[in-house]
């Protein structure tokens, strides 16, 4: 997915605690990694995280299967509901737990990376806490 000023302009000022500007700019850059790694054949279950993380939070569409659109379902819960404050809160709560659970769930292992990149970037996002997920040079989308 491309990312664009009209897509970032959209993001409820709400779902942040950072800059929309920084948030757009990580938004597009974990999607273009995605891309790239998807492209080698790669899974970044990382990026991935970060990307489906920034597109619930953006209140971005996604398509099914079948083409039709959707609201983005939250990354941990699986909810199908736009992102709002309590369910941030929940959201990354349950990114928490998941973190701390013993033993790790499957998708934990099945998937090195992705609850710990959905938790920096709320982290990062939401609570305005930590550096951003993923390394970016900051500059405005055009």
């Amino acid at each position: 997915m491309e990312v664009t000023a009209s897509d970032i302009a959209r993001v409820p000022v709400t779902n942040l605690r950072v800059p929309r500007a920084e948030f757009g700019v990580l938004w597009a850059t974990a999607e273009r990694l995605c891309d790239e790694q998807g492209e080698r054949g790669i899974t970044d279950w990382y990026g991935a995280g970060v990307v489906v993380t920034c597109r619930w939070l953006a209140g971005a569409a996604t398509r099914t299967a079948t083409g039709r659109a959707q609201p983005a379902y939250s990354p941990v819960t699986g909810r199908l509901a736009r992102a709002y404050e309590e369910l941030i809160d929940a959201e990354l709560m349950a990114a928490e737990e998941f973190l701390v659970r013993v033993p790790a769930p499957a998708v934990r292992q099945n998937r090195p990376g992705w609850i710990e990149a959905i938790t920096a970037t709320l982290h990062w996002a939401w609570r305005h806490a930590g550096p951003p997920p993923l390394d970016l040079e900051l500059r405005e989308l055009g």
